[in-house]
């Protein structure tokens, strides 16, 4: 069955996500970036897939208690109860 159509799945992947996004941001702060300098001020847009790359990674970052422990739940339940 696809990722797509199981819930727990799907969970698992976003969760996979999250964690690896904040992972290479933590590793490399400017990897969503595109590599743009930016003035004093001015604020980068971000959109199209580096914009939700840097928002799971911004998720990852600020959640990250609850990340951990979601990641941990999961794990039991895929390695136990799957």
């Amino acid at each position: 069955m696809s990722a797509i159509f199981d819930f727990s799945s799907l969970l698992t992947v976003i969760l996979l996500l999250i964690c690896t996004c904040a992972y290479l941001r933590d590793m490399r702060p400017t990897i969503f970036d595109g590599g743009q300098i930016l003035k004093t001020g001015e604020r980068l847009k971000r959109s199209g897939v580096t914009g939700f790359l840097w928002k799971m990674s911004r998720i990852g970052e600020r959640l990250s208690p609850y990340v951990g422990v979601s990641c941990a739940i999961m794990a039991i339940h895929i390695l136990f109860f799957k």
